[in-house]
């Protein structure tokens, strides 16, 4: 009796959180990636890091540098990998040049956010992003701390109510 395969449909590959710490993201876009054989079965098995990766832009393309895949024991002695190659991203014209124009602008760069599986295709999540100063980080780290205080107490008053 033959195994049932797992749909992948959706599923998460990798996110890069720090992302959404350092930058404020503004506009997303969904880009294809240009991937080899051993890099597919690398993220099927999750051996992939977005921190630090960003998008260029050269010759009206867009290119993913900076996102690292671990290459697999069984797969590193048939082929030589790169790890950290720069790969290129499927986007349209209209894209890339609005992307081109924004990343021009001062403090602004795009960044991957997450790389996800979209039924049998790998899909990279893209955000035009724009850096965020140290007090805005403090911000932030603020307001989610205020968050998780907020639904502790919650919970406590919830327990305590169900006691009475």
């Amino acid at each position: 009796m033959a195994k049932k395969q797992q749909k992948t449909n959706g599923t998460t590959i990798a996110v890069n959180r720090k992302a959404k710490f350092d930058y404020e993201l503004s506009d997303r876009f969904e880009a294809g990636m240009v991937l080899l054989g051993w890099e597919v079965k690398s993220l099927r098995a999750g051996k992939t890091q977005l921190t630090d990766c960003y998008v260029i832009f050269k010759d009206d393309e867009a290119w993913l540098f900076g996102a690292q895949i671990n290459p697999l024991q069984t797969v590193s002695t048939h082929y030589v990998t790169d790890p950290t190659r720069t790969r290129k991203l499927l986007l349209n014209r209209r894209e890339i040049s609005r992307l081109q124009e924004a990343s021009q602008q001062k403090g602004y760069t795009v960044v991957a956010t997450a790389m996800y599986w979209k039924e049998h295709l790998v899909k990279c999540e893209i955000a035009l992003a724009k850096g965020k100063q140290e007090h805005d980080k403090r911000e932030t780290e603020k307001d989610r701390d205020w968050q998780r205080q907020k639904q502790r107490v919650f919970q406590t008053g919830n327990k305590a109510g169900n006691k009475e």
